[in-house]
């Protein structure tokens, strides 16, 4: 009988947790009337500047909520917002050798994301917060030769974050 109870609890669990409808298997705690977002192109403020890198962000992102929620992607009054901007683009030596050469730098990103839930003011964080993520690489190699694999891992690192911050809830 004990044996019996456990394996309906487990089985019906999933089942409950998904119909409240905050819950989804997907990561996500959205509130079931929650169902456009828009996620504005992001600008690039940094004083070193990628040309690419905030047209790539914003894609991603777009691609992310499209790929892991049931939102739909609107261009003008959402009920969840995301816009931002790049910050930062620098890049600075991680480890020195004894002849004070750096041997290993490192591209960092900032960004600044703005996250507004219009049917749930107070979600989100309207006045902005920061996000950066960085990968190491050899000195021998220059920016340029390994820039665009760097700024593509680091794109993937700020987007987890900024998905896990603003819809998964995971702050």
């Amino acid at each position: 009988m004990k044996l019996t109870f456990r394996t309906l609890v487990f089985a019906l669990l999933p089942m409950v947790l998904a119909g409240c409808g905050i819950y989804s298997f997907s990561g996500t705690s959205l509130q079931p009337d929650i169902k456009t977002i828009l996620v504005a192109n992001l600008e690039n403020k940094a004083m070193q500047i990628n040309p690419t890198l905030a047209g790539n962000l914003t894609q991603a992102l777009q691609d992310k909520y499209r790929r892991l929620t049931k939102l739909e992607m609107v261009y003008d009054e959402a009920d969840l917002e995301v816009s931002g901007y790049i910050t930062s683009y620098e890049v600075t030596p991680t480890a020195v050798t004894a002849d004070e050469v750096a041997a290993r730098n490192r591209l960092t990103i900032t960004v600044r994301i703005f996250y507004k839930n219009n049917k749930y003011p107070d979600e989100g964080f309207p006045n902005g917060r920061s996000f950066a993520a960085y990968q190491d690489y050899d000195s021998n190699n220059s920016l340029d030769s390994v820039q665009d694999v760097l700024c593509e891992q680091i794109i993937e690192t700020l987007v987890e974050d900024i998905f896990n911050a603003t819809v998964a809830e995971w702050r």
